[in-house]
């Protein structure tokens, strides 16, 4: 017989969603318009602060001149880039970027498994009530201010010359030989070899018990059958722990761990400025406190916001190769990856 073939069932349909796929989309909005209002401050933060700031980013590759606006400069190539790396800004440049890699690297060594244990502290308390008080507890640092977090360091280590006599924190490390008496009387904040340990243990403590969210959730989604199964086989609590908890989280470890890896060399200089002194600058100093220093912010700074805006540029792109890195290293490795 002649005439046209049918299309099969399966063409006629992937033909109808193409066709009508922008309507389909638009009454899924229109019917979730509640879902895409909540969001809409969100985008605009994003919007404003994250994006439209990034066409300053060609300041990097212009002249320096604050008498002209950003596109309005001569065109300099990646001459404030040869100077941060090689030429005469080359030494403050990388002092600042080894630095910033160091206190992130300790931090991360030393931080990222603590909210695990805590984690799996929290999941062996049957007590609900003992629970909740152990984790608001653990969370209250996250919310306390940077200004009030880095007074109490100088408090409980600050030497004689500043208050009445050295902070307690001082004494009880002299008293236990962990640092030379007149280190305590110095005050531990005006000794560069403390300035990383301080830097990192306050930090741990501030974000550590809130980061265990993430990980205590993941805990208890896992099926209690599986806890039944591994001890009718005879395994122990820390057997559980090794065979069936950790292999069942670790998907969540290894996103984690990226996400950490990518934000490396991203230390934000609040805590930074608000700890550091003269005296400490040589393993104080990180990027972010030298674009401050260079952009001309801070008081009596020499400006040069166009090297500033260079320095910013390579710790960003640095911070993405790494994440790239860390994702594909993740991707051959196991099956999971951020994408």
């Amino acid at each position: 017989m002649g005439g046209l073939v049918p299309k099969p069932a399966e063409l006629r349909l992937r033909d109808d969603l193409e066709k009508y796929y922008w309507r389909n989309v638009w009454r899924r909005m229109l019917k979730d318009w509640r879902l895409y209002l909540m969001i809409l401050p969100l985008l605009l933060i994003f919007l404003f602060w994250r994006y439209f700031p990034l066409y300053e980013l060609i300041a990097a590759f212009k002249l320096d001149d604050p008498t002209r606006t950003v596109l309005n400069r001569d065109f300099v190539g990646f001459q404030h880039f040869n100077s941060l790396m090689f030429g005469v800004d080359a030494a403050g440049f990388w002092q600042a970027f080894r630095n910033t890699f160091l206190l992130s690297f300790y931090g991360l060594l030393f931080g990222f498994p603590i909210p695990i244990i805590i984690a799996l502290f929290f999941s062996e308390i049957r007590s609900n009530g003992y629970r909740s008080v152990l984790q608001v507890a653990t969370y209250l640092p996250r919310f306390v201010s940077t200004v009030v977090i880095t007074t109490l360091c100088q408090m409980l280590l600050s030497g004689g010359s500043s208050f009445a006599e050295p902070g307690i924190l001082a004494q009880v490390f002299a008293r236990l030989g962990m640092i030379p008496e007149d280190a305590a009387y110095t005050g531990m904040l005006y000794l560069p070899q403390y300035f990383r340990a301080i830097f990192n243990v306050s930090g741990i403590w501030e974000t550590a018990g809130y980061s265990s969210i993430i990980y205590f959730a993941a805990i208890i989604g896992i099926s209690p059958s599986s806890y039944e199964a591994a001890r009718i086989d005879g395994a122990s609590k820390m057997a559980q722990i090794r065979h069936v908890v950790l292999p069942s989280i670790l998907s969540t470890i290894t996103i984690m761990l990226i996400l950490n890896i990518g934000t490396l060399l991203t230390i934000g200089y609040e805590k930074v400025l608000l700890l550091y002194n003269s005296y400490t600058y040589s393993t104080a100093n990180v990027v972010s406190t030298y674009v401050f220093q260079r952009a001309g912010i801070q008081a009596g700074a020499a400006t040069n916001q166009s090297l500033a805006s260079a320095a910013d540029m390579i710790n960003a792109v640095t911070s993405m190769l790494l994440v790239i890195g860390a994702n594909m290293i993740s991707r051959r490795a196991s099956d999971t990856s951020l994408y």
